[in-house]
């Protein structure tokens, strides 16, 4: 890949970060097409600090516009007339960016469409190959820089069928992805969604990626022959598809005393790009369980927590025991305005993982009939 001498510590730990966005690219770059393990990855972090603070644990229980993202099919819960999201959240201590938005509206009484928007990137990375003059000199106003980033538009449509209480829905999927001038893509593929709520219970299904994503990457070959070795093999154009993922859902709300509820769900995903490191792992099939709850009074204050992303992880003496990613969650929901805030990525051993602090705000106003009446 790119070879750049980095000018300092912090240089050097952007770099390493914007490979790793970047990898897919250096996979799909020594073949024609590939299909690497983790392939548009970015899209699965997730979106929302509800869903986040709760493991995300999400595929039943979307009620806004969120539900673009975790089962289409679940739009048509909207409890408003017209919805939209925003959040913000920085992994490894603020260096990579996340960035999210949705909107969502009903066009009549079954249908309901929804547009989402997804960045995550590394800005501002310095590229310092020409730091050093002809004469030997460093000059530091010839430093560039570049970033690495990923985009994704989601626009989504789900529909109420005949039996209450079912919908299904679909997400038409767009994508980018950018590493400065010396490489990008464009991708499209196809969610599905199912949803069916009854009596409290809430069972959901997500199929990401059913028509097999593909990622078609341009490289500009050029840029990478100034820094390659002799031996050095330089990317060239290929495709890269992203396997389908498969997370099935089921929660079951009910009502506690002095005007408590409760909402406790669990999601199983299920990946096909070759065997993880998951509580179920086979060669064709992973699958990762994941837990959630939410309490809250008065359809006003909520508390959350989730666990799940359990892996078998080596210690100092060598030995090996299971592991896992634990979130923390609150939320406020008044006059149709939503506040939440996840702490995520906790574990047991602290020094094993990064703690990320997320906010979103959620706005939903004008009545609609026939939403899903919910907890948030």
């Amino acid at each position: 890949m790119l070879k750049f001498i980095l000018a300092s510590r912090s240089w050097r730990v952007k770099w390493s970060l914007s490979l790793s966005l970047g990898l897919a690219a250096t996979l799909g770059a020594h073949a024609q097409t590939s299909t690497p393990k983790y392939s548009n990855e970015f899209l699965n972090l997730g979106a929302g600090a509800r869903s986040l603070g709760m493991g995300k644990v999400q595929a039943s229980l979307a009620t806004d516009a969120t539900a673009g993202y975790w089962n289409p099919a679940a739009l048509t819960n909207l409890q408003a007339r017209y919805d939209g999201a925003l959040m913000h959240s920085e992994l490894f201590s603020g260096v990579v960016k996340n960035d999210y938005a949705a909107f969502a509206m009903p066009l009549d009484d079954k249908s309901v469409v929804g547009a989402t928007l997804l960045r995550s990137g590394v800005d501002n990375i310095a590229d310092t190959r020409a730091l050093v003059n002809e004469y030997g000199q460093i000059q530091y106003d010839r430093i560039t820089y570049f970033s690495v980033a990923d985009y994704a538009l989601l626009l989504s449509y789900a529909r109420k069928l005949g039996p209450e209480g079912l919908s299904v829905g679909a997400n038409a999927k767009l994508i980018y992805r950018n590493i400065g001038s010396y490489a990008n893509a464009y991708g499209f593929g196809i969610d599905a969604g199912v949803q069916y709520n009854h009596k409290g219970w809430r069972l959901g299904l997500t199929a990401r990626d059913i028509t097999t994503t593909f990622n078609a990457w341009s490289i500009d070959a050029e840029k990478f022959k100034a820094t390659t070795t002799p031996n050095e093999v330089i990317p060239t154009n290929s495709t890269e598809l992203t396997l389908p993922r498969l997370i099935i859902g089921i929660g079951y709300q009910f009502k506690l005393p002095a005007q408590f509820t409760a909402l406790v769900a669990t999601d199983l995903e299920a990946t096909t790009d070759g065997q993880r490191n998951t509580l179920i792992s086979a060669k064709p099939v992973s699958v990762d369980p994941r837990v959630g709850v939410e309490v809250g009074y008065r359809s006003l204050v909520f508390l959350r927590g989730g666990v799940g992303n359990y892996q078998k992880i080596r210690n100092f003496d060598q030995q090996q025991q299971w592991k896992g990613q634990y979130s923390l969650g609150a939320g406020v929901a008044f006059s149709g305005l939503r506040v939440d805030l996840a702490l995520s990525r906790l574990a047991l051993d602290q020094s094993a993982s990064v703690n990320s602090l997320i906010v979103s705000l959620g706005y939903g106003f004008g009545s609609r009939a026939g939403g899903l009446r919910s907890t948030n």
